[in-house]
């Protein structure tokens, strides 16, 4: 049995408890990344800087990470669209410069508390810990500290994903265990998402707020239990829905799974 679980683990299993074994327990890796998860790392990597210098090179800082992140793909024999790597070069040219502007008219006034918090913290009636990173939590003058998760992607969110119970559990749990990490209030807490938008051709960074009051905060406990005690009782009942119905398992039709 793992020392703790993370949110990725937990999205994992509440997909498919036998995929989550194929991963987490026999530690079949199948998915080794691709241009879209190197342009994500980039980005992130530039996040974190400039929020700490605003004098950060940015070009500077996405070339160097996005090669650095190629490199490691090709080393693993991934075949990388050089046509693709660089219309996201030239995509990131025009969203790399939004990022700081977007928080400060979010925001207005805020000090930068930490990047890349991270988390590890005890869960009530087990020996497992939860573990995560928050990717920026800032503090505004009323107060209030905001848990913000940075997410690449295309043209951005519809209604139905910004809504979406396991999308938004991500941030519920991050504000419940930062809350107890620190001994705060979670009423001062307020989650965002903020979605860095490849292709959008406008509002490329947007920030929205995501609500986790105490009903969804026990719901989302309650799924984490849920997948802890499963887990730790070795309960791996495939979902065959999630085969073929929004999650395109990478396991599907394979000798891993038939």
């Amino acid at each position: 049995m793992r020392s703790h679980i993370s949110f990725s683990e937990l999205k994992i299993w509440n997909e498919c408890a036998y995929k989550h074994k194929l991963v987490y327990i026999d530690n079949v890796k199948k998915f080794l990344g691709n241009e879209y998860t190197a342009f994500g790392t980039a980005i992130h990597h530039v996040c974190e800087k400039v929020v700490v210098d605003k004098e950060t090179d940015l070009l500077c800082e996405f070339n160097t990470k996005f090669l650095e992140e190629l490199t490691l793909l090709t080393e693993k024999k991934v075949e990388i669209k050089k046509d693709l790597v660089n219309q996201m070069r030239k995509q990131a040219k025009n969203l790399l410069f939004l990022i700081l502007p977007a928080l400060e008219e979010t925001f207005s006034s805020f000090e930068v508390v930490s990047v890349e918090e991270p988390l590890y913290e005890q869960l009530a009636d087990t020996e497992l810990k939860f573990k995560g990173y928050i990717d920026l939590v800032i503090k505004t003058p009323d107060q209030k500290y905001h848990v913000i998760d940075w997410k690449t992607c295309s043209w951005g969110w519809d209604s139905k994903r910004k809504a979406d119970r396991m999308t938004t559990y991500q941030l519920t749990l991050y504000k419940n265990f930062f809350a107890e990490k620190h001994g705060l209030d979670s009423n001062n807490i307020e989650t965002h998402f903020a979605l860095l938008k490849r292709t959008a051709k406008s509002n490329n960074v947007e920030i929205f707020r995501v609500t986790s009051g105490p009903k969804k905060t026990e719901n989302a406990i309650k799924l984490l239990n849920k997948a802890v005690y499963n887990i730790k009782n070795k309960n791996h009942i495939k979902n065959r829905l999630s085969c073929t119905y929004g999650y395109g398992c990478e396991f599907y039709k394979t000798k891993h799974c038939r």
